[in-house]
Parts: structure tokens; sequence; C-alpha cells
């Protein structure tokens, strides 16, 4: 392993610059291999579908029936592996995507901007604090384009969502309001039957401690401490990013956070929880219940001259009224936009137009670090104290 390792990194740069080569030119074909071909994975590979000249030619997943649907939907000729480093080692693959369970992001990712690979990385691209920096330098030192998935930054009516608060058509902008409301009561079973002899569950464990196939852990291993953060980092993560982007803040001063397991007794994070998280000169909230649908997610940005209700179906604008009131419905909106479409498509073309272009994307790796890191801060208050600071965790 160490001498595979030694090999890789050794072989970085030619590598590197035979992508260089390879990417050049806005006709040249990208050749994407995919890391994680479950749900997530399938519709990002449903978007490359819809990327100009560009094609699957190899997949990677620790469940044999999910890489070979993916090579069913998106690329028949691809080439299927079990070990995402023999997926890296082949030189005719130019960007991945990685979409496992939380904990392989960064050894994923490293892996392979260190084999001259571009990568789109879902969120949150970072499973803990301590792996923002390394992350950080393996990716300047390679030169690599790297995406986080954090799609809303290419979503059109977010950009103009943006150019409202920047413009100061709110006002000044002190709270913001981020909230996500799921149903895992009556949607969340445990899914189809898993083949345990077609799964590599040691490989699905990674660096997380040994124990027998579990089929909830499996399944839903998002809401378990070794492989994902729960919703503070499922979730929020894409609305804090919006707070950043908007605020033009990324650092949190001081986080409170606190939930309990009312629903979901056998899953380790909450299922019902709240955040807050201080910025220089505003304030960042999350609420979160897994009870039920009603209203979905969103953010609701408060000014001091009007109010920003924020989703992905589009936004409202409601100027500030004149007196104080109760009422249940809000007034008129002021200015609207309705969205067209998902922005997971523009999100992943922005990273094939980098892919050829060598810009910088619109969520590179900082950006997701920082995403992420405002998630884990949540989720530190979460677990200890109740409070986080960085004095506390450095």
């Amino acid at each position: 392993m160490e001498e595979t390792n030694r090999r890789r990194f050794l072989g970085a740069a030619i590598a590197t610059a035979a992508s260089y080569g390879r990417v050049q030119g806005a006709n040249d074909r990208i050749r994407f291999g995919a890391i994680g071909t479950g749900e997530r994975g399938q519709y990002l590979l449903s978007n490359v579908l819809h990327v100009d000249n560009a094609e699957l030619v190899a997949v990677c997943d620790v469940y044999e029936p999910h890489r070979l649907a993916a090579k069913s939907r998106f690329g028949a000729n691809a080439v299927d592996y079990r070990d995402h480093r023999e997926l890296l080692d082949r030189k005719d693959v130019d960007a991945v995507i990685v979409a496992t369970p939380d904990h392989w992001h960064v050894p994923i990712t490293i892996d392979a901007v260190r084999a001259g690979k571009d990568v789109y990385c879902e969120k949150p691209v970072t499973h803990t604090l301590a792996e923002g920096e390394p992350l950080i330098a393996a990716v300047g030192e390679s030169r690599r384009v790297v995406q986080t998935g954090t799609q809303q930054r290419s979503w059109e009516h977010f950009i103009h969502a943006k150019e409202l608060v920047s413009n100061g058509t709110l006002g000044q902008v002190t709270l913001i309001h981020t909230y996500w409301y799921q149903n895992h009561v009556a949607n969340q079973t445990a899914g189809p039957e898993i083949d345990l002899s077609k799964l590599d569950w040691k490989r699905f464990l990674g660096t997380a401690p040994d124990r027998p196939f579990d089929a909830d852990r499996y399944a839903h291993w998002r809401w378990y401490w070794d492989f994902g953060g729960g919703a503070m980092t499922d979730l929020f993560v894409h609305w804090v990013d919006v707070a950043h982007w908007y605020m033009g803040a990324d650092t949190p001063l001081r986080a409170t956070a606190t939930g309990v397991k009312a629903l979901l007794q056998q899953r380790q994070t909450p299922d019902t929880m709240s955040a807050a998280l201080s910025y220089p000169n505003a304030l960042v909230e999350f609420d979160s219940a897994l009870l039920g649908y009603l209203e979905g997610g969103g953010l609701m940005i408060r000014g001091t001259k009007a109010a920003m209700r924020l989703h992905r179906s589009g936004y409202e604008v409601y100027a500030e009224v004149p007196n104080y009131t109760e009422a249940f419905t809000t007034p008129k909106p002021m200015l609207k936009e309705v969205s067209p479409r998902d922005g997971g498509l523009d999100h992943m073309r922005n990273f094939a137009e980098c892919v050829r272009s060598r810009a910088t994307p619109t969520a590179p790796v900082e950006v997701g670090v920082a995403a992420a890191r405002a998630g884990h801060v949540a989720n530190l208050a979460l677990r200890g104290p109740g409070v986080w600071t960085p004095e506390m965790h450095g």
C-alpha cells in the first residue's frame, strides 16, 4: 500500500501534465469516472448526460448492483471497479465524480488529485474539521480543478438573489434563518434487501470501526457519526454556503446547538435540532425536524429594508411594513422569481467548462471546506457543551 501511494504521488506531476494536454480546447471529450454510484451518484451522472462531449468510462462502488445499474443507465461500455484506486490508475480518466459516504470524500479526493484527475465531490467535502487544511493543501499542490457539491452557486435565481442582497435591496442583513424539514418517519425504510455476497462491507466501513453489517447504517449512513454528520452536514451545509456567499463571511465566531432523538431512536444523530452561528455582522440559524415535509427547506433573509424568502423553487422579496403586525399572511412581494429548473445541471456544466479551461469553478474546494466547517462546529456544539468557539477546538 505504501509503495503504491508513493508511486502515485511521484507520478502526479506527469499525470497532471498529461491531463492538461487531454483537456485543451473546448471540443475535447471529457472522460468521467464515477466513484460512488448509489442514488446521489446516479443523479449526478444523469447531469453528465447533458454535458457536451462527455462520456462515462469507469464506475466504482462497493456494491455491485449499484455500479452495474450505473453502467446500464449511463455508460454501457464503462469498466466497473470495487476499489477506487484501480479506477484512478486509468490514464484515460480525466475527471471523477465522488458521491460516496462523507468519511470517504477526503481520502478519495486527495487520491484523485494526486493521480492527476479533476474532481466533482459531493458535499460535505470533509467529514471532520481536521480534514479541511490537508485537503486544501493537496488540491493546491496538484493544480487540479475541484468542484464541491453546493450547487446553489450555479443556480440562476440564487445568483440573482445574491445581486439583490449585494445592491442593498434588503438593507443591512443581520439575521438569516435557514430550515429544512423532511419526513423520515413515513418514508425512510431500509430499502431493498441487500445481497451481502455482492457488497464489500469492509471497504464501505473504511476508517470507521469494524462492525457487522447493519442494514440501516448502510441505507441511511448520513445519520450515523462514523459516516456522516446528520442534518447539520447533510442539509444545513447547503444553506450556510448560501449565507457565506451572500454575507461575504465564511468563518463563524461562535456556535450553539441542541437536538433530540424524539422519533428515530435507532439512529445516532438527532431527528429534531436547532443551531445558531455568529458571524461578524449577522447571525445564521438552522432548524430541522424529520417528522414531515411541509415547507421543505429554505432561507428567510431579514434586512432593515426588506426580507427575502429564498428556496430552490425561487424567491420572494417583501418590503418592510410600516407598522408592527402579527398577521398570518405576508404582504404581496415587491420582487419575485420562479426557478425554471434544477441548478445541479448548471453546476455540473460549470465543472466541465473549468475542466476544459482550467478556470476556478463556482464552488472550489475552499468554499466547500468553509461550508462543511460550519456544519462541523454546529455538531461539536451539539455533541459537547452546547456551545463552540474557535478557542475551544483550535
